[in-house]
């Protein structure tokens, strides 16, 4: 920011310092990967396909697979193929339409999911932990915020929230 100041001091640039430190936050996180989702072989944005099918407790297609995760399609298409081959997620036709599939979790999928749900929030805990829990309040509200006010000029339902 000191280093704008100095070239542009006629300009505002504190929207920038914000942004930044968001982007820089979720370079840090997906670099460090989280390490119970390693630990079974799976990534994060598997994670969140097998989590979404988890939390609604019903079948979805892959377009709101796609739509709760905010993924492409050619991403969660790729990513249930492999979840499939591990026997986590089943994929079944529709009965009235045959181009539409529905997804859910096998036996061994919500197991999977229930198994590494708390190691997997005990270690996001670890991560926050340098912010008392005022502090996360607030930093959830304001990117709660944030992201509401981004979804609405996307034309992204603000219910899809993950």
């Amino acid at each position: 920011m000191r280093q704008w100041q100095a070239v542009r001091p006629d300009i505002d640039t504190g929207p920038m310092e914000v942004i930044g430190r968001i982007n820089r936050c979720a370079a840090l996180l997906q670099q460090a990967e989280d390490a119970p989702l390693r630990r079974v072989g799976l990534t994060r944005p598997e994670f969140d396909l097998l989590g979404a099918l988890r939390r609604t407790g019903h079948e979805l297609t892959p377009g709101e697979l796609a739509r709760e995760t905010f993924s492409s399609g050619a991403a969660v298409t790729k990513r249930l193929k492999q979840l499939q081959e591990r026997g986590l997620v089943d994929r079944r036709a529709d009965t009235r339409d045959r181009r539409v599939s529905h997804v859910g979790l096998t036996d061994a999928g919500r197991d999977l999911v229930d198994s590494i749900l708390p190691d997997q929030l005990a270690y996001e805990t670890v991560v926050l932990a340098g912010l008392d829990e005022d502090g996360q309040s607030q930093l959830s509200a304001l990117l709660g915020d944030l992201l509401g006010q981004l979804e609405g000029r996307l034309g992204l339902s603000p219910g899809f929230r993950g």
